[in-house]
């Protein structure tokens, strides 16, 4: 794998239509004028009790519940190309009822020479629980044997489906435009995910798999439970009525204007952002590949996966929002890893003093990688 390259999400070619709301839940189509050739993803299902053990290396496994995987075939002449026989279950076969612990080889496997399945989402969380996870690289004598021995294992992080927050009842009553490849998804008004597919047809397909993705801020889950209005463009059309269709047709087109601006304006946090990025694999023309943020404390925070050609045209995308615990727990990862994890060093560079540091690892869940004495010198009342 390639790592730190950077990555911008760069939503060129595709065009916002305007957003549909139900409860608290509004949804921004993204349109294509012309596919992305060559490049075609199918779902590969799991049934919808499958806990997924997946092997991510040596002594190394990710577990979560995982209802479907993608599967990337690609052409090397740019045609068109089309995967068969991907489903598991035949057309006329339920899925079983009993809870299912299915045990898979690495995120990303190729299944054929043009052929890759990889789990949507869960190949960014695995590369954002991974961050620090080997723990301390030099044996400092403050962290305990266990952050040598298993580092930060297990590292657990929770998640809300989309069913949970409402999401199955939106989907059924929104349209699906023609052309559409994506979508962006807020929960009363926050920005909380977004959704790109090479294709209109690989997006009706995959469109009802949206409820079954998972959704992490703490933001969100209260944001879901607020109804939000629907943002509507005003032509003031009884104060200057329109003269006929052709300027009528020009005010629309303003409008639409309007609302592609404020579309790029709530999606600031996400489109405006440089990330890290790690190639994950290469297909012919086509990269994939996962990001993550510098994990800044005061804006927002995503990381995601996304295939581009090898013109930088995004083809595939699929992004997480972090809470403000997740993003704590990974910056102060992060200011570790610069400092070789030593705690002198990180709390200088953090402006503050080695027992606030101890504190604020601590309050973050990392406290148990430290040796008692040091936690207890912490912990201790101040005068």
């Amino acid at each position: 794998m390639t790592k730190d390259e950077v990555f911008l999400v760069d939503l060129s070619g595709l065009l916002a239509a305007p957003a549909q709301t139900w409860g608290a839940v509004r949804l921004v189509p993204l349109l294509r004028e012309a596919p992305v050739g060559g490049l075609r993803l199918h779902p590969r299902l799991y049934g919808p009790n499958s806990l997924s053990i997946v092997g991510v290396g040596p002594r190394k496994a990710y577990i979560s519940y995982i209802p479907h995987g993608l599967v990337a075939t690609w052409s090397r002449d740019g045609e068109p190309s089309v995967t068969a026989g991907t489903q598991l279950l035949a057309a006329n076969q339920a899925p079983t009822e009993l809870f299912q612990i299915a045990f898979r080889k690495r995120m990303a496997r190729q299944l054929a020479p043009n052929q890759v399945r990889f789990l949507p989402l869960h190949l960014a969380m695995e590369g954002f629980l991974s961050l620090g996870f080997s723990g301390p690289p030099t044996r400092w004598p403050e962290w305990s044997r266990r952050a040598f021995q298993d580092g930060l294992s297990p590292r657990i992080e929770h998640s809300w489906s989309g069913k949970e927050l409402g999401l199955d009842d939106a989907l059924r009553v929104f349209e699906i435009h023609p052309g559409q490849c994506g979508v962006v998804v807020y929960f009363g008004d926050v920005l909380a995910a977004a959704f790109v597919v090479p294709h209109a047809d690989h997006y009706r397909l995959l469109h009802p798999s949206l409820v079954e993705n998972f959704f992490g801020s703490e933001l969100i889950h209260h944001a879901a439970h607020a109804n939000v209005g629907d943002l509507v463009a005003h032509l003031d059309d009884d104060a200057d009525p329109a003269t006929d269709l052709a300027d009528l047709g020009r005010r629309l087109e303003v409008a639409t204007e309007q609302w592609r601006d404020l579309h790029t304006l709530m999606a600031g946090g996400l489109l405006d952002v440089p990330f890290h990025s790690e190639t994950v694999y290469r297909m012919g023309r086509f990269t994939l590949n996962r990001f993550h943020p510098d994990f800044d404390l005061t804006g927002e925070n995503h990381i995601g996966e996304a295939i581009t050609d090898e013109t930088g045209q995004l083809a595939y995308l699929s992004t997480y929002r972090l809470s403000l615990p997740q993003t704590k727990r990974c910056y102060l990862l992060s200011v570790l890893a610069e400092n070789d994890w030593h705690l002198d060093n990180t709390a200088a560079a953090l402006n503050t003093d080695r027992n606030s540091l101890v504190r604020r690892l601590d309050n973050a869940g990392f406290g148990y990688l430290l040796k008692p004495d040091i936690l207890a010198i912490a912990r201790r009342p101040l005068d």
